[in-house]
């Protein structure tokens, strides 16, 4: 199955700069997004660097014998060193780090890789599947049943981050392979739109909305009307069934 994919970044209605990024790879080999955090620069910067560094380390040992977990592990503990080594040449930018969700297809297999609250969805058919669970506060409590799931959307410490990158202790990187099946949609995005949005509501917009490119631009455009207090970013890679030829019909008259 050869996905189709688009990617958005909003700075959404009260943030200034924009502390997201992303890549899609050309080739349809893998997809990143990131969320900064510390300071206005040191978010930006962060999360560009994260990036920039995953999407260099895939591209350089793609074709090597590493196994694909091993591949997105040193991916990341390579971008947490370049933003150590940044923290040390600008002192200014000392506290920033970032969150980071990767989906990788290699070997006929499809693998995600995660630090922090940005999530990967899967939409088959009508229902949304949260693959990553996220490392904050507030989903550990809720695992542990200290909080139900409403309690934690609405907990003044639901931003606390129990690992990200820029960190002396990085921690684990949670790396998982998943299924996938023809009309599955997949849906990496920053907290910025999982703050405003709850999950039927971008289940509805995913299934309804065909067009990557559409559905990318509604989901942020949904986010904005309901607050947009963060940067929102999107990315959606769709695998679509593509009929055999006796099974496509022609256009036209009836």
């Amino acid at each position: 199955m050869k996905p189709l994919f688009t990617g958005l970044t909003d700075p959404g209605l009260l943030r200034s700069v924009n502390q997201d990024d992303y890549y899609l790879d050309p080739q349809g080999r893998f997809f990143i997004v990131a969320d900064g955090m510390g300071g206005h620069a040191g978010g930006q910067e962060a999360s560009h660097i994260a990036t920039e560094s995953i999407q260099a380390y895939l591209n350089e040992y793609w074709d090597s014998d590493d196994s694909s977990p091993a591949l997105l592990e040193q991916a990341f503990l390579q971008a947490n060193r370049a933003i150590l080594q940044d923290q040390v040449k600008h002192p200014e930018r000392a506290d920033m780090g970032t969150t980071v969700v990767v989906v990788l297809f290699r070997d006929q297999e499809s693998w995600c890789a995660h630090i922090g609250d940005s999530r990967l969805y899967r939409l088959r058919g009508a229902k949304l599947h949260q693959i990553t669970e996220d490392h904050t506060w507030v989903a550990r409590a809720t695992k542990l049943g200290d909080l139900t799931p409403d309690q934690a959307r609405l907990h003044p410490w639901r931003h606390i981050l129990s690992r990200c990158l820029g960190r002396e202790d990085v921690g684990q990187i949670d790396v998982q392979s998943f299924e996938l099946q023809s009309n599955d949609r997949l849906l990496l995005c920053s907290d910025g739109l999982t703050e405003e949005l709850p999950d039927h509501l971008i289940a509805f917009h995913l299934k309804t909305i065909r067009a990557c490119d559409r559905a990318a631009a509604t989901l942020v455009s949904a986010a904005k009307e309901r607050g947009g207090r963060d940067n929102i970013t999107v990315v959606i890679v769709a695998f679509e069934e593509i009929p055999a030829p006796d099974e496509v019909h022609p256009t036209g008259g009836h």
